[in-house]
């Protein structure tokens, strides 16, 4: 465990893609007498820059980030910089991204609606190598991320069954045309391009046009999307039920 002369405060540098953020919890944190921040950056590899630096004891990172995102840089932070507690500080309470911290190297994951109160003790907790989470929350969070993992290997592979046609049916969709035009372009009846679509939504195993095109654009089959959920709420094509 740390030791420290207790007129020694536990440095902390503040990572956030919002400067006025990061500089607003700088004033906050500094009120506290046994805390002091060395340092606000902006980025992921200016954390990982400033940790390798400074070496402070506690680095509050944010999740999403320009460059190197909060969970990369936790993670190069925790295997290159020995004394070194990184707690991600998000914008949103998300058990998988608690998940993915944690084996990062994360201490933990607190939201940034948490009272400085609570974020000044856990900055303390870290400190003195507490956990900020329960045994029981993070296998919950590890259960859920290694079952959203397999989800998303099974997808990949059902992605790759799709035909150039269905492809082809599903980039013109996230174009934004409607039923009319996909079937004039590709030279189909309605009939025929609302089997195509049904036959994507159960090849894919979801439940709407909109869950299929986003599951081509992150697979990379789909490059484009300018369609919204409301236009493909209102078109009548089906879906399976």
């Amino acid at each position: 465990m740390p030791t420290r002369e207790t007129h020694e405060p536990i440095t902390v540098v503040i990572a956030d893609d919002h400067r006025s953020f990061g500089e607003a919890l700088e004033v906050a944190l500094d009120k506290e007498q046994d805390l002091r921040v060395i340092e606000v950056v902006t980025d992921g590899q200016s954390a990982i820059e400033s940790a390798s630096k400074e070496h402070p004891d506690i680095v509050l990172m944010d999740l999403q980030m320009p460059g190197v995102d909060g969970i990369e840089a936790t993670r190069r932070i925790h295997d290159e910089t020995a004394g070194t507690s990184v707690i991600i500080l998000s914008g949103q309470s998300d058990d998988i991204a608690l998940a993915r911290a944690i084996q990062a190297g994360a201490r933990g994951y607190l939201t940034k609606e948490e009272a400085i109160e609570g974020l000044a003790d856990a900055i303390r907790r870290a400190y003195r190598g507490e956990p900020l989470h329960t045994s029981a929350e993070v296998e919950e969070s590890l259960k859920r991320l290694r079952r959203r993992r397999a989800h998303d290997g099974n997808l990949a592979q059902r992605i790759e069954r799709l035909t150039p046609r269905e492809l082809e049916i599903l980039q013109l969709m996230a174009n934004g045309d409607s039923p009319e035009q996909i079937a004039e372009q590709l030279g189909m009846s309605r009939h025929t391009l609302r089997t195509h679509t049904q036959n994507v939504l159960t090849k894919l195993g979801v439940h709407s046009k909109l869950d299929a095109i986003v599951a081509a654009i992150r697979y990379g089959k789909v490059q484009t999307v300018d369609v919204t959920p409301e236009d493909l709420e209102t078109d009548d094509i089906d879906e399976p039920s």
